[in-house]
């Protein structure tokens, strides 16, 4: 079978994946600590954490609390800062047969051009992942992705400023997924990452009080599946370019059932803290889904869902 698939088929320099399993940003830092035990180079590609210009030492804790199908975490973009990923991480990634995808977040159109800039041309940075679930403090708090104009602005700034190829990474804090898809594909995006955790809290009954430090934190894992899934369908409905799923997947069906929705490939995360070794164990059960299928190609199931016939 041929697993391997293209996230940035309209750029220059492409974004070709062996495989279509990737490692989701924040959830394995930047693969320096899970490189020591597993071999990173058998996945598609990895996503580094959240990465600001400045280094940032995220939110009070406690900042993850466990929920009945998945869990919050409102970690605050904890990160070293661009300058000191690009002289430690950096050419660490340039030694690895894998693909290193660098997500970056901006608080101003400023912030993310910056960042694009100082990452082009790096070595070990193969392309770069464009957060746009930041607040946006020049509009007043309002997500970039919330908006369709703000949105493509910061696709148009970023692509102004780098010559890498950049997937999106939408939020699914919007009503419809597709207005803001459509808008960063014309604006010059290469693919989508879809989407983000989903704003929600936990209270402690015992304290009386809510279980994250500063009340509100992000949903992922098996309960934002369904939604995630939906999300997907249209946003892959509506664009040309790949789109990448995240959102729940803990199993190689999960990932086939993405891929009929649409998604060219995914992203594993939550699932790597019930066991780190999630991302290598969904790439098995994939490959032996295909075998006992029949099944060759991601293009021969890719978007079968959305098919009339």
């Amino acid at each position: 079978m041929d697993l391997s698939v293209n996230l940035a088929p309209q750029h220059k320099l492409e974004l070709r994946l062996r495989n279509p399993v990737m490692t989701a940003s924040g959830t394995f830092s930047n693969g320096i600590e899970i490189g020591k035990h597993f071999d990173l180079e058998q996945l598609g590609a990895i996503v580094s954490k959240g990465t600001t210009i400045q280094p940032r030492r995220g939110n009070g804790t406690p900042r993850t609390v466990e929920t009945a199908a998945g869990m919050i975490n409102a970690i605050g973009f904890q990160n070293i800062g661009v300058s000191a990923l690009i002289n430690t991480i950096c050419p660490v990634w340039e030694r690895w047969n894998v693909p290193a995808i660098v997500n970056i977040m901006g608080y101003t159109l400023e912030e993310y051009g910056t960042l694009a800039a100082r990452l082009d041309g790096v070595p070990g940075v193969a392309a770069l992942e464009v957060n746009i679930s930041c607040p946006n403090v020049e509009a007043g708090g309002l997500e970039f992705g919330q908006d369709v104009h703000h949105a493509a602005a910061v696709v148009r700034e970023v692509a102004n400023a780098t010559s890498l190829p950049f997937l999106v990474k939408l939020t699914p804090s919007v009503a419809d997924v597709r207005p803001i898809a459509e808008a960063v594909e014309r604006a010059g995006a290469h693919a989508l990452t879809v989407s983000n955790t989903i704003p929600a809290m936990a209270i402690d009954a015992k304290r009386r009080r809510p279980v994250i430090a500063n009340g509100f934190g992000g949903l992922s894992g098996p309960a934002v599946k369904p939604i995630a899934m939906r999300n997907v369908f249209q946003a892959s409905s509506v664009v040309e370019i790949p789109v990448v799923a995240s959102g729940g997947i803990m199993t190689g069906l999960d990932c086939v059932e993405f891929i009929m929705a649409g998604a060219t490939a995914v992203q594993v995360g939550t699932a790597s803290f019930l066991d780190p070794a999630a991302p290598w164990n969904i790439l098995r059960e994939l490959e032996e889904w295909f075998t006992a299928e029949g099944v060759a190609t991601i293009e021969e199931i890719r978007g079968v869902a959305r098919r009339k016939d």
